[in-house]
């Protein structure tokens, strides 16, 4: 069939691209930049656009003949730039994405969230009911999104599902958890707190296969979390980071409260600027945030199962990381 994937050439969107295409579909990709992924996705038969979701007609036109769309195409962590670009994609990118999408008899539409829009899970493990306490604008963003899309639902029953990923790795990524690869990898970690914070990853095969079956299984208006079966504490999180890279590392423990007040001023230096600070509170929130979650409904409705564990997936990342000269 034929398939449309927003955001297409990134880490996360170039993974599902690759997927649909060795299933045998016509993969139309939409990115407002090449990415790394440009050439090979291509080359391996993607046609591809470079537009954004913020042009309504780019939308309209995009959609036309696709039966499924995933919607990966977001606003993330570009630290200078007005809140209002923000909202210019993760919310009206998505309303003119969603409406077109619905206009144009797509099949089935699925958004891709986040588990942010959760902020700290104060009782961990948390599902697809905890309270929706976004910590930042992106989150935020990305939460009026789901609403957008849910409205759309209510108002014309147009079939769309709502997939929210954990912390996302795997080959392919080239900043998500390169910096702790590079950290673990001298043999000793600076841990702020005591590491007891839980973190869930989820390796980028298993989230593939939970679109795919959102696409396929997921009810209209429902969201779903994307995880790996298990959580981890920060300190076994580091360890099994290292011994993907044959490296015993040494935990450090340092106080939380005096790196997030650095993180602050240099906030507040460096963005009346225009400069991108090297240290900012989303960053060393890491060290604090709890996030754990059930992955029940997923199981249950999508038939989800997360088939590739943490040694085996950090392992199969770190290998990338070598082989692309990133350690």
């Amino acid at each position: 069939m034929r398939v449309l994937v927003t955001g297409g050439t990134g880490f996360t969107g170039s993974a599902l691209v690759r997927r649909l295409l060795a299933d045998g579909h016509d993969v139309h990709v939409i990115d407002n930049a090449k990415g790394l992924f440009f050439d090979e996705l291509r080359q391996k038969g993607a046609k591809i656009d470079l537009g954004s979701v913020e042009d309504r007609e780019f939308c309209e036109k995009s959609v036309n003949g696709a039966e499924v769309v995933y919607h990966l195409a977001a606003a993330f962590r570009q630290l200078n730039v007005p809140k209002k670009y923000y909202w210019n994609v993760n919310v009206e990118g998505t309303r003119y994405l969603a409406e077109a999408a619905w206009k144009a008899g797509v099949r089935k539409f699925v958004y891709c969230s986040t588990q942010g829009v959760h902020g700290h899970i104060a009782n961990p493990p948390g599902d697809e009911n905890s309270p929706i306490a976004p910590e930042d604008y992106y989150q935020y963003t990305k939460y009026e999104g789901e609403k957008v899309v849910n409205e759309l639902v209510a108002r014309t029953g147009f079939d769309a599902t709502t997939v929210r990923p954990t912390a996302i790795y795997g080959p392919g990524d080239p900043a998500r958890f390169l910096m702790l690869y590079r950290r673990c990898r001298k043999g000793t970690f600076m841990m702020f707190g005591s590491g007891k914070t839980t973190y869930h990853p989820v390796y980028i095969d298993n989230l593939v296969d939970c679109f795919l079956l959102a696409a396929e299984k997921g009810k209209k208006g429902e969201a779903y979390i994307g995880a790996d079966e298990h959580y981890y504490s920060l300190n076994d999180l580091v360890r099994y980071v290292g011994k993907s890279m044959g490296v015993d590392v040494k935990i450090r423990h340092y106080p939380f409260w005096p790196l997030y007040v650095a993180a602050l001023m240099c906030e507040a230096v460096c963005y009346p600027l225009r400069i991108a600070p090297p240290l900012f509170r989303r960053r060393v929130d890491w060290f604090r945030q709890v996030r754990a979650f059930r992955i029940d409904k997923a199981k249950r409705e999508l038939g989800y199962q997360p088939k590739v564990g943490i040694e085996e997936g950090l392992k199969r990342t770190a290998d990338w990381y070598k082989a692309n000269g990133y350690l």
